[in-house]
């Protein structure tokens, strides 16, 4: 029996790709010099697609495909995959929640604690010498006891919270209805109220079209020029030129940033600043939560072509 033929559209680590090579034909896109004569000349027989969060894959891709049955995704994000398209056709849709969830946290976390202390400035200051020649680096910010919001309390935005609470934070959240949480957290509908509340702005939303943006101007410039904004969800959620023009004037004190509108090729703006920590997309970057999201994603394909129910279906 022949075996399923798959797509896969960016590279995974070689513990996922050897099973993934063992078990399917695996049409490398991310090795293909024309990736659009190769779907037209391969394209009908794909009857799986392995993508990763931002990668996703699009209408274009999906109608190049007309026996395709099963998106994978390897990451919790799935906006990327035009989902439209997959409902119109019953191709069946997976990615990798949950296994995730504490990395992506923790990292936020540390991302606060990193800026809010000046950690990067601070090694430079010793390896420059300036600790010798100038004395003590300049004060940071308290981060325990501090006014935390976090702006969508999903699965990552729990354990954020969680994380937060440990440093004695005062937590609120906002979210489309209160949700049922920790006694103390404190509801906030409007997010502007929220971030106007918040000395540290975490955003956890789930992205969608519909968030695109949703942290605009005016959420932002609520954080004022003592506040930071930490996004560890999608870069559409945040209005990156509003959220340049408030880092560049002050009207916004600083960021810490894991996902660019673009990425890798960041704007350019972005690196002149010194009120923003710059991180490369990789919340998830353990091997240990790697080889958990891959592992998922190899199931889910399995289940699906062994006729068993999706371990976590999207669509």
């Amino acid at each position: 029996m022949p075996k399923p033929e798959i797509l896969q559209v960016g590279p995974y680590p070689e513990w996922d790709q050897v099973p993934l090579d063992n078990a399917y034909t695996m049409h490398k896109l991310f090795n293909v010099a024309a990736p659009t004569s190769f779907l037209i000349e391969h394209g009908r027989a794909i009857r799986g697609i392995a993508t990763r969060g931002e990668l996703g894959a699009d209408r274009e891709m999906i109608e190049a495909c007309p026996n395709l049955e099963i998106i994978a995704v390897y990451g919790v994000g799935f906006d990327a995959v035009d989902l439209d398209a997959c409902r119109e056709r019953s191709v069946r849709v997976t990615n990798t929640p949950d296994v995730l969830t504490r990395d992506v946290a923790d990292l936020g976390v540390a991302m606060m604690l990193c800026q809010a202390r000046g950690m990067i400035g601070a090694e430079a200051w010793v390896r420059s010498g300036d600790w010798a020649r100038k004395g003590l680096y300049p004060l940071k910010q308290r981060v325990h006891e501090a006014k935390a919001g976090v702006l969508g309390l999903g699965r990552i935005g729990r354990e954020v919270a969680r994380r937060l609470a440990g440093f004695d934070m005062e937590v609120a959240y906002s979210d489309l209805a209160p949700k049922d949480c920790t006694p103390g957290w404190t509801y906030v509908a409007d997010p502007i109220d929220l971030a106007r509340h918040s000395d540290y702005l975490f955003v956890t939303l789930a992205a969608s079209e519909e968030t695109r943006n949703f942290v605009g101007r005016e959420v932002i410039e609520a954080v004022g020029p003592e506040g930071m904004v930490i996004n560890i969800s999608r870069a559409s959620n945040i209005d990156e030129a509003a959220l340049l023009d408030a880092l560049e004037s002050g009207v916004l004190g600083s960021a810490a940033l894991d996902v660019f509108e673009g990425e890798p090729d960041l704007n350019p703006r972005f690196l002149k600043l010194d009120n923003v920590l710059l991180q490369p997309h990789h919340a998830s970057g353990t091997v240990e939560t790697r080889k958990a999201m891959g592992k998922l994603v190899r199931d889910n394909i399995a289940a699906h072509f062994a006729g068993r129910p999706l371990l976590t279906p999207v669509l």
